[in-house]
């Protein structure tokens, strides 16, 4: 290994995987450079579906490892509805990979790209920039594997415990606190149906307890079905929402739907120790190989990746980076001209991976967004 070079595993998966990690980790490597850090050292990993078939596995033993001795984790794509478990349950080996390295934090921000116009009418639609947690261990995906079913009856548990509530509802205050000090509201939001479910009831209590240490940043409540309309109607009222496994699997989904679509919406799974980097979208098999696929997602969350390594190594110079990384991507699509398959344009992988490159290579050292 190269003196002070990262070490990233990286997970191509299933489907587009592969056609959008390789420019997502040239990219990577570019803007590392740029900041005056050697490349990162590339552990490329299998899993999913193709793993399954060929090897017996969707997560082999040698990935884990890979990414248990890694100080990132960059994955893009999990999954093929041809290929599937005995028992007929799709292959998701990203939620298991969640499990086996804790990966309580389920990160989604919502953030719009400069040219990329959202479906609200208002033009405050068009400069949202908030942030969703999502408890990624516990609530109803708590069940997965665990559920009954006969002929006539089937239940799926939800499991709220005090620690897995109070150290997502802890990350969400942090996260808070720094948004507020680059100049955001400094706000958490409990998304939660406390008015129905003992479950979430408990879980708000939680919530409560832990902002009792963070009186500097304020808190507020709603629920799920209330914020899910307040997110189509005013969704730049929030600043920081976290809330519970399943309900921020639908949220999020709806969150990029107000950015041009899962192509524009990155994610990270963050634990304590380690953390996964992935867009929000699948594995996309019925366009794998056509080229058509969108990266966005893929390089944001690449920019996601380095920016929590400039936290984790106390290292500017990926932060540096990651401000590089996501700066080129909104002057690619800055003058509305780069307009990907999925919205309607011609612009695929290629076309838009060289736009973010060639933007990188033209971005200014005095930039201010990069003070």
């Amino acid at each position: 290994m190269r003196d002070n070079a990262l070490e990233l595993a990286i997970l191509p998966g299933d489907g587009i995987g592969m056609e959008i990690t390789k420019p997502c980790v040239e990219l990577v490597q570019i803007a590392l450079r740029r900041a005056g850090e050697p490349e990162a050292v590339e552990k490329w990993l299998e899993a999913g579906a193709g793993a399954y078939t060929k090897l017996g596995s969707a997560l082999p033993a040698e990935t884990i490892d890979g990414c248990r001795n890694a100080d990132a984790i960059l994955l893009a794509a999990m999954g093929d509805p041809e290929v599937r478990y005995p028992d007929g349950t799709e292959i998701i080996p990203q939620i298991d990979l969640r499990f086996e390295l804790d990966l309580y934090a389920g990160v989604r921000p919502v953030r719009s790209v400069p040219g990329i116009n959202g479906p609200l009418a208002d033009p405050c639609g068009n400069e949202l920039d908030f942030v969703l947690i999502r408890e990624s261990t516990e609530g109803l995906f708590a069940s997965v594997g665990k559920g009954t079913r006969d002929e006539d009856h089937a239940t799926d548990t939800q499991v709220i415990t005090r620690k897995g509530t109070a150290r997502v509802c802890e990350f969400a205050f942090k996260l808070a606190q720094q948004r507020k000090s680059r100049g955001h509201l400094g706000e958490v939001t409990s998304v939660d149906k406390a008015n129905v479910f003992k479950s979430m009831a408990f879980w708000r209590d939680v919530f409560d307890d832990v902002s009792e240490g963070y009186t500097d940043v304020s808190k507020r409540y709603g629920y799920v079905d209330a914020v899910a309309m307040e997110m189509v109607r005013r969704p730049w009222i929030y600043d920081v929402m976290v809330t519970e496994n399943m309900y921020g699997d639908i949220l999020s989904d709806l969150a990029a739907g107000l950015i041009g679509g899962l192509g524009m919406a990155p994610s990270a799974d963050i634990g304590d120790e380690h953390a996964v980097f992935q867009p929000c979208h699948g594995s996309a098999p019925d366009i794998a190989g056509t080229g058509k696929a969108n990266p966005t997602a893929m390089f944001l969350s690449g920019a996601m990746m380095l920016e929590w390594l400039a936290i984790e190594k106390g290292n500017e110079n990926y932060g540096r980076a990651a401000l590089f990384l996501r700066s080129a991507v909104d002057d690619a699509f800055a003058d509305g001209a780069l307009v990907s398959t999925e919205r309607g344009g011609s612009a695929g992988v290629v076309e838009i991976s060289q736009a973010v490159e060639k933007a990188l290579a033209t971005l200014q050292d005095n930039d201010p967004r990069l003070a």
